[in-house]
């Protein structure tokens, strides 16, 4: 119940002027109907005021929305960007995926693929490990890259 319906119509004056209708040979039921009518206007009013009332700071919190998500995107630039990273990288794994699932259903190219690959494999045992030598030469050049990644000693 609103502040104004408390104010109006207090429970005495309610009973007060019930016994003085009844008196005056007017019906409780009349008094009755008045006081819901009554109860309803303030009720619906209330409810109008209110819902005016939320509205507004519904609008005004949507007209300064620019402001909060600049805030919010300069407070939190790094882990936004991390986030963004990790779903693209989720993407990019899933787009992959469905990409070597399509290719894998075709029948001819999954044993090509594969012969390619042992055919890689093999040339890579025989190029680099079979001789001490040419392990000696993929050991230096796997240290240059590693150098060069993590920028130590001379950058190319």
């Amino acid at each position: 119940m609103s502040a104004e319906f408390e104010e109006e119509f207090t429970p005495a004056d309610s009973v007060a002027a019930e016994t003085a209708t009844t008196e005056a040979g007017t019906s409780p039921t009349k008094t009755t109907q008045a006081f819901e009518d009554k109860t309803f206007e303030n009720s619906t009013s209330d409810t109008m005021a209110q819902a005016s009332r939320i509205f507004d700071q519904v609008v005004s919190r949507f007209g300064e929305l620019d402001k909060y998500l600049s805030e919010f995107v300069g407070e939190y630039r790094r882990p936004l960007i991390a986030l963004g990273l990790v779903f693209g990288l989720f993407v990019a794994i899933k787009l992959t995926l469905a990409i070597l699932d399509a290719i894998n259903d075709v029948p001819v190219l999954a044993p090509l693929f594969e012969l390619i690959g042992l055919t890689f494999t093999g040339w890579f045992v025989l190029r680099y490990l079979l001789k001490a030598s040419n392990r000696r030469e993929l050991i230096s050049e796997m240290n240059a890259l590693k150098d060069q990644v993590l920028g130590r000693g001379p950058q190319v």
